[in-house]
């Protein structure tokens, strides 16, 4: 660039690195976002194009056009704006940028150097990435225009991405044909037929030149080539490319068919959509036939000829103004790009101008004779206009009328038949339909000498202009600028929420801003409805993130508050008060809850209690497990814990207690029966038993457990009573 660029752009926030990229209007450099903290990479316009508002239109378009686009096979735009940059002279010139995704990799056009023809498999793979980029624009109301291997990025990691949709316009706008200057805008090898005649593009127009691409990475070569770009788009229009297979033997066909019905010359018989031509490249690869197998490329040709002869040529060839053959000895000058006469060399030329040189002296004489006898014919022949003239000078004649439902060919006729001459001009500032009559001079009915020029004006048809950028506006105002700029508003408005604008004015515009309509053309307006929505998954996210978010959305912070969060990780938000999703009026308070992490949990001396008293006292906060050994019953006593007592723990966490049998059950058991009292100490953790006779004199302690005791084992021997005799006590074990 001439202008000498700073080490950072938007007040520091892009820092830039390395050149990694030159294009015909722009440069691209490496770049770090300080902001978000990554790399990316920003297109900055020539400087000396600057002054050129073609140049800056298309680049705003662009920026326009693309930022709407987000698909993982489509290079991202992540930001835009204009620099202001100083030359060397001093001067001050704002230079536009864009901000793009960096993708580390390489085009399709290096590999294609680098290696030749790719796999099937890889042109495959590399073929359904641009489709599904194309498939997902064309949705969008984008047409690329410009597929070529050069704007094909593949990544490291083997992801197809197609850049630079530097010439894309929106489908609404494609009414225009893509020439400048009666030249083809576009790479000619990769050009469709239509692009090359000037007429107007459609998604198909890509689909052609994603068949070029796929031609390419099949074959090693483009489908056309030649010494000049006039040339090949030639070719692209009149001639049939040679089948891949005939290039790469051994090639499937099938290849040469998909490739045919891609790059059809009537686009009438290519594929209608990118999916129908991604889902025929799968049916091939994956065995099957697909809907090309029937397409006959050459049949195609001779329909797309007869069709354009039938039109009386009313085409035009955007790459050769001249409608008459070249000669044998014309040549095509690429810097006048006309077609020009060069020197025969052919020696029966030569003995021809021989000859001519021998009868010149007789052709002199004869000449001379001649050309008394023609100056003495047109002497007379232009005393007879004079004379005639004169006649009708003084002749006075009406003008006829002309009106708007009258053609040009109709208006002509009443003008001539009327002895009056007919000189026809273009209105370029109606807005009514082209070709339809706005004016004449003089006025119908004016009485003129017969032989006056009368000249009509017919519309050359409504002029495309910008829509204004109207948002923030109230709808009085929008609609009078509106006007003003020549459209019509529609009656009826579309509410939408809105961040930032206030109600009851106007959000947007469809067609938008920026984007070029038909004077004439109706404009609808979307009205702010004055409500605004609270983010949507904000639970999880940094305060500070969540912060932005929300005053981005016109919204107010309220409070912050922390809270415990067993899920949220500490610092992240848990929830929003109004909460996510809800749909609230602009500038509402929202107040945000912050995680502190999960819950601290003080330990108890649980040590004494019974497992039952131990888990009433943590009350479900903490896991308790118990160590291997110990008895699981309410009534066991807890004898030790292994996180003491007075020490925090999350949460949820776990605590290991060990149990033993309680020996307060033991003073239960008197009175009860074998059986009773088993159970009653198995409640308290015990699990042996032995019995013991014991004489007794009380006959209500016969066959009841009279005492119990346990050993060191936590073995219980129980004591029951058996009526008193003089053989004196019995022992059982049990």
């Amino acid at each position: 660039m001439s202008t000498p660029l700073p080490n950072s752009l938007a007040n520091g926030r892009y820092e830039l690195g390395q050149l990694i990229g030159r294009g015909g209007m722009a440069e691209v450099h490496v770049a770090r976002d300080m902001r978000l903290g990554r790399t990316v990479a920003i297109k900055i316009m020539r400087s000396d194009l600057t002054n050129d508002e073609i140049f800056l239109s298309r680049f705003r378009r662009e920026a326009h056009s693309v930022a709407q686009l987000n698909n993982p096979n489509i290079v991202s735009i992540y930001d835009s704006g204009e620099e202001t940059l100083t030359d060397e002279a001093g001067h001050n010139e704002r230079v536009p940028y864009l901000v793009m995704e960096f993708v580390k990799g390489q085009t399709l056009r290096d590999v294609l150097r680098a290696n030749g023809a790719l796999s099937q498999r890889d042109a495959e793979q590399v073929m359904l990435g641009v489709l599904n980029a194309l498939e997902y624009s064309h949705r969008m109301g984008i047409i690329h225009r410009d597929i070529k291997p050069g704007n094909i990025m593949i990544s490291d990691q083997g992801t197809v991405k197609v850049m630079d949709f530097g010439i894309a316009r929106a489908l609404d706008d494609s009414a225009a044909t893509m020439t400048q200057s009666q030249g083809v805008v576009g790479t000619a090898q990769y050009l469709s037929p239509e692009q090359a005649r000037g007429e107007t593009v459609d998604v198909r127009s890509d689909l052609y030149s994603a068949g070029c691409v796929l031609y390419e990475m099949v074959t090693g070569r483009p489908p056309f080539v030649g010494d000049s770009a006039v040339a090949i788009a030639y070719q692209h229009v009149s001639e049939v490319a040679t089948p891949p297979s005939n290039i790469v033997p051994g090639l499937p066909k099938m290849w040469d068919s998909i490739c045919a019905k891609a790059m059809a010359k009537d686009r009438r018989n290519r594929y209608t959509t990118a999916a129908e031509f991604k889902n025929d490249v799968l049916t091939f690869m994956n065995g099957g036939t697909p809907v090309a197998a029937a397409f006959n490329p050459l049949t195609d040709l001779s329909n797309m000829q007869a069709r354009k002869d039938a039109e009386q040529g009313t085409a035009t060839v955007a790459m050769s103004p001249q409608s008459e053959t070249v000669s044998a000895t014309q040549a095509f000058n690429p810097v006048t790009g006309q077609f020009e006469a060069v020197p025969s060399a052919n020696g029966v030329e030569s003995r021809a101008a021989q000859r001519a040189a021998q009868e010149k002296k007789k052709r002199k004489k004869r000449a001379v004779i001649i050309s008394i006898i023609a100056l003495l014919a047109l002497l007379g022949i232009a005393l007879g206009v004079w004379a005639i003239s004169n006649q009708e000078s003084n002749e006075q004649v009406a003008v006829p009328t002309i009106t708007s439902q009258m053609s040009e060919a109709r208006a002509k006729e009443l003008i001539v038949d009327a002895g009056l001459k007919y000189q026809q001009k273009q209105d370029t500032t109606s807005d009514k339909a082209a070709g339809t009559f706005t004016k004449q001079s003089p006025a119908g009915g004016k009485k003129v000498a017969k032989g006056t020029t009368v000249t009509v004006w017919f519309s050359a048809g409504p002029q495309s202009v910008q829509v204004p950028d109207v948002s923030g506006s109230s709808q009085e105002a929008a609609r009078k600028t509106l006007e003003d700029a020549g459209f019509k508003v529609s009656s009826s408005a579309s509410v939408e929420d809105s961040a930032t604008i206030e109600k009851d004015h106007v959000t947007r515009t469809d067609p938008a801003a920026g984007e070029s309509l038909e004077k004439g053309g109706s404009i609808l307006l979307y009205i702010s409805s004055g409500m605004t929505q609270v983010p949507a998954d904000l639970v999880g996210k940094t305060q500070d993130a969540v912060t932005k978010l929300i005053q981005d959305q016109g919204l107010r912070i309220g409070t912050i508050t922390q809270e415990n969060s067993d899920t949220v990780a500490s610092g992240s938000v848990t929830r929003t008060d109004p909460a996510s999703g809800t749909s609230v009026e602009q500038g509402t308070t929202v107040n945000v809850y912050v995680s502190n992490g999960k819950q601290q949990i003080t330990l108890g001396n649980y040590v004494g209690k019974t497992l039952s008293s131990a888990k009433t006292a943590l009350d479900g906060k903490l896991t308790v497990k118990l160590s291997s050994g110990s008895p699981n019953v309410n009534n066991a006593k807890v004898t030790a814990q292994d996180l003491q007592s007075g020490t925090q723990a999350d949460k949820g966490a776990t605590i290991t207690l060990t149990t033993t049998p309680n020996s307060s059950g033991l003073q239960l058991v008197a009175g009860k029966s074998e059986q009773e009292a088993k159970t009653t100490l198995q409640t308290y953790g015990y699990t042996s038993f032995t019995t013991q006779s014991q004489s007794t004199s009380d006959s209500s302690q016969v066959d009841k457990v009279i005492s119990a005791s346990a050993d060191s084992n936590n073995a219980v021997t129980l004591y029951v009573g058996t009526a008193s005799s003089s053989s004196g006590d019995d022992s059982s074990g049990d």
